[in-house]
């Protein structure tokens, strides 16, 4: 069945882990501008904030998580004792279009949980594959760590989106990334690719920016897509956190939010290549 966005036909969600064990790289920026940037396009997004700091979380308008009652920790406990989950249980609405599945500080417990969990690896999959068909996208604000949780993101996820950030040499950090994503791919989920590196904070005024840029380029662009699209360092980006909306509702016509604006269109081509490629396949 071909998946659509309206209508009640069942979806095909394609999950993207958004992650880099380094912090302060525009992870959670990327996951929300990118997510409604999709939703723009008509596409049927669900966020998920898998980070117990709930960055996403109150970037997307709930500055107090912490009070928030049903989390991704709920849902993910609701798998490991085996108990039925609502539908939609602990979806939040924003309204520029995305669902929002929130996070909050009970989901540093959940860490320790799954160490004694069967099947811990792929708890978040097993929730995932219980929705996954009334979305188009499901993307995944993982921890700045390569803990248990990120862990079950890369788990659970088609493909990995690895921001990095241009203002330092990211080659060790990225290296223990690319170690553990191997990792997983080889023991619990084979079908896990990169879809690409992606430079944030790209001073354009400084040399250095365009040095790291480049480096980057030379070293893991024969092996990894690098996005064509760079997002720029920006300080209206850094506001909206605070905000509880995107760069497309805060500054619309401002160049990062044309940045994401491009970004989206470069993942809506992963996909419609892979689709490609797997239509040449069953022929």
């Amino acid at each position: 069945m071909c998946p659509k966005s309206k209508g009640g036909t069942e979806l095909n969600g394609k999950i993207i882990a958004i992650a880099n064990q380094k912090g302060g790289v525009g992870k959670t920026t990327t996951c929300a501008n990118l997510g409604i940037g999709l939703a723009m396009e008509n596409k049927k997004v669900l966020l998920v904030d898998a980070d117990p700091q709930g960055s996403l979380s109150i970037s997307l308008g709930h500055s107090q998580p912490d009070s928030i009652d049903t989390t991704l920790a709920t849902v993910m406990g609701k798998v490991i004792t085996d108990t039925a989950i609502e539908p939609k249980e602990g979806i939040l609405h924003h309204y520029e279009g995305v669902d929002l599945l929130p996070a909050n500080i009970e989901l540093s417990g959940m860490e320790i949980s799954l160490v004694n969990a069967m099947s811990r690896e792929t708890i978040l999959k097993q929730y995932l594959d219980t929705i996954k068909n009334q979305y188009d996208y499901i993307l995944l604000d993982c921890m700045p760590s390569l803990g248990m949780l990120t862990v079950n993101a890369l788990a659970a996820a088609d493909g990995v989106i690895i921001p990095v950030q241009a203002q330092y040499l990211p080659a060790k950090g990225l290296e223990q990334l690319l170690h553990t994503i191997g990792k997983v791919r080889k023991q619990i989920n084979p079908k896990l690719k990169i879809d690409g590196i992606l430079l944030t904070m790209v001073d354009n005024r400084t040399n250095f920016a365009k040095e790291i840029s480049a480096l980057v380029r030379e070293t893991y662009g024969g092996s990894i897509k690098v996005f064509a699209t760079n997002i720029s360092h920006s300080v209206r980006a850094a506001e909206i956190s605070a905000e509880g909306k995107s760069i497309f509702a805060h500054d619309p016509k401002g160049k990062v939010a044309e940045e994401y604006k491009n970004l989206t269109k470069e993942v809506l081509k992963i996909e419609k290549l892979r689709q490609k490629h797997k239509a040449g396949i069953s022929r």
